[in-house]
């Protein structure tokens, strides 16, 4: 075990550093052990003030060149790269290896998509045929007299050009409206296919190559829109298809989801189909067996972080917590394996498994780490992999050997608000649309709408600021609707049930209450924020909420980002017209060129802007008085109560 007492180490105040009252008392728990884990990395890791400004660069070894933040102008790399210069390299590379790692996702759950529309994949088949027929349609495939499997590799066809296509346009620029499409188009940002965007934007940013900040923001821009309407949104379409189109499911959260008296195995990352199949092994009645066999009354299924959210959204499966849990959890002793994919997995992991006996499995090629046990998942046999991740969980529940201490904290929510539910949800079966959203923002009694996403990170106070931005928001009339470790958190607040609607304001309470619904949507994973850009598409053309994207009065957050992903995000967002703010800080200069084009440049291009606070309530203002703004400009910022007309006012009006 790594100790706490070395010399000099600094140890994180754990009052300071989670709201999470499990995480606390685990990490309360983990030093009576000696354990260390991320919190008391990050307090003993003093973060590089040039780097968090992104005034250096490593583009060559003629430097590296360090930037003086406080006087950006002054002074230029050796190459003579300008402060803006650098800045945007550095951001760009970080929105690549972004929109790489969700395209990659995406493309790998493309790839067993069509392994089961051509029957050589089958221990996993399509589930939603309706939606399949559906995309089709929306994508202009030609779906008469086929079958599904038919449509299925016509559509694995079409959706390959996310990725592979080296002209034109991605798939789901179809799904655009009409008037955003046309500001890309003469920004000319609109993504071609995420593998020569993503070369791109790389080939651009090495050295003495691409060097005008605005030319290199807007390879930034076409490279985070090939993630957000290119491979995440594939992900989520097809994850859909294949695993069943989420819709509103009562699920656990917290440490209180493990059990002690029986076999507790955890799935982390963000591969579905890896959690699918592990739903399937721990139900196995011969697994089971062995597992009573061994003294356990059974064997407990519980998700972490995205891959968690995903399945939590979809089937209502237990969740422990958000990223940064995944290692308190561990130190409970209750876990009996852990299994790892890719994404969000952090290395120290395996020191804190090693010291309470727990199996730590990485399953993916892409992702192996020192000192883990590697069982490969196959998605031809993938029965191999999670049948024996069970099989090691069970016989370390036998000879467990450690003390075993579970904060027994459950908090109870809704979660599973897709899109195609809420078109439901707010019309009816024969009367699905966006309708009564749109002209409830209309008549004032819900203000607008933001979405609060993203990571948690140890640099600030764990879910602090997601539940205390939210809290505000709600308290002025704006709908939320959330991703990612952001649901956990709001859900381990208890603001996921729909009884959370009295903390909103009285027009969103009324809207809440007269639908049964939270005043907060959980939509799934970091991934499926797609379903956000489908659903303000869907509110773009329902109507009078303007023509593009950037008309709606909306709003995004990411309060606790700490991931290139989440820049990705946060551009694909800005690019498609959402003012959206960051937390915990942002990698530019203020006041340089770049910044100043990032965070009201690209508004005036027709887009959206960043904004930055690490304050909650003042990122809810930033956000209200952005959507206020939006609500002005339409023409709306005045309530409107419904007035019932006789006829005569009705000839008036005609």
């Amino acid at each position: 075990m790594e100790k706490l007492e070395k010399k000099g180490k600094k140890v994180a105040d754990i009052k300071d550093v989670t709201t999470c009252e499990a995480t606390g008392r685990m990490l309360e728990k983990a030093r009576r052990d000696g354990v260390v884990v991320a919190f008391d990395r990050a307090a003993d890791m003093k973060p590089c003030p040039i780097g968090a400004e992104s005034a250096c660069c490593k583009m060559c070894y003629m430097g590296p060149c360090r930037l003086n933040a406080r006087d950006p102008y002054g002074k230029v790399g050796v190459c003579g790269a300008t402060i803006d210069t650098i800045q945007s390299r550095n951001l760009a590379r970080m929105v690549a290896s972004g929109s790489a790692a969700h395209n990659d996702h995406g493309m790998a759950v493309l790839e067993l998509f069509k392994g089961v529309a051509n029957g050589t994949i089958t221990d996993y088949t399509i589930k939603d045929p309706y939606r399949l027929e559906a995309l089709c349609v929306e994508l202009g495939l030609e779906i008469e007299g086929k079958t599904i499997q038919e449509m299925a590799l016509d559509l694995a066809e079409e959706l390959e050009k996310t990725y592979t296509q080296t002209e034109g346009e991605i798939p789901f620029m179809k799904r655009v409206p009409a008037k955003t499409l046309e500001t890309w188009r003469k920004l000319d940002i609109v993504p071609r296919g995420a593998m020569i965007e993503v070369m791109g934007i790389m080939s651009r940013t090495h050295m003495g190559c691409d060097q005008h900040y605005e030319n290199i923001t807007k390879a930034i821009s076409k490279t985070a829109l090939a993630d957000g309407w290119g491979g995440s949104m594939v992900a989520t379409e097809l994850g859909d298809i294949m695993f069943g189109t989420p819709s509103p499911v009562q699920a656990d959260v917290n440490f209180g989801v493990l059990k002690e008296d029986h076999v507790n195995v955890i799935v982390h990352g963000h591969e579905p189909n890896l959690f699918e199949s592990m739903l399937v092994s721990v139900s196995d009645p011969a697994l089971v067996q062995i597992a009573r066999d061994k003294g356990a009354k059974g064997i407990n299924l519980v998700g972490m972080c995205c891959s968690g959210a995903e399945m939590m959204s979809r089937h209502g499966v237990p969740h422990a917590g958000n990223f940064m849990s995944t290692e308190p959890v561990l130190v409970t002793g209750a876990v009996d394996a852990m299994a790892v994919d890719i994404q969000c997995i952090q290395q120290g992991l395996v020191k804190t498994a090693e010291c309470y006996k727990t199996h730590l499995i990485t399953t993916n090629p892409r992702c192996h780490i020192e000192g883990a046990r590697h069982i490969e998942f196959e998605e031809h046999s993938p029965r191999e992999c999670t049948d024996e991740i069970v099989t090691l969980a069970i016989a370390r529940f036998a000879n467990r050997g450690v003390d075993i201490e579970i904060p027994q904290i459950v908090n109870k929510g809704i979660h599973g608000f897709s899109h195609e539910y809420i078109n439901y949800m707010l019309g009816g079966s024969f009367r699905s649309s966006y309708a009564p959203l749109n002209d409830n923002i209309i008549n004032g009694r819900i203000r607008g709408v933001a979405g609060v996403v993203g990571c948690v990170n140890p640099r600030v106070k764990q879910d602090w600021v997601h539940v205390e931005l939210v809290k505000e928001l709600i308290k002025n009339d704006v709908l939320v609707i959330q991703t990612g470790c952001s649901q956990i958190a709001l859900a381990k607040a208890g603001l996921t049930v729909p009884e959370a609607a009295h903390l909103a304001g009285p027009g969103l309470r009324e809207v809440c209450e007269a639908v049964g619904m939270p005043p907060i949507l959980g939509l799934g994973s970091c991934v499926d924020n797609t379903r956000i850009l489908t659903a303000a598409t869907a509110m773009v053309n329902q109507g009078g909420l303007g023509d593009c994207l950037a008309d709606l009065p909306v709003a995004g957050a990411a309060p606790e980002w700490m991931s290139e992903k989440a820049v990705a995000i946060g551009q694909y967002f800005v690019a498609s017209g959402v003012y959206t703010v960051f937390g915990v800080g942002f990698p530019t200069v203020k006041d340089t060129k770049f910044h100043n084009l990032l965070f009201g440049g690209l508004e005036e291009q027709g887009l959206g802007k960043w904004g930055v606070t690490k304050d909650p309530y003042e990122m809810a203002a930033m956000m209200i008085a952005h959507i206020d703004k939006k609500r002005k400009e339409l023409g709306i910022d005045k309530s409107r109560e419904r007035v019932l007309m006789d006829m005569a006012t009705r000839r008036e009006l005609a």
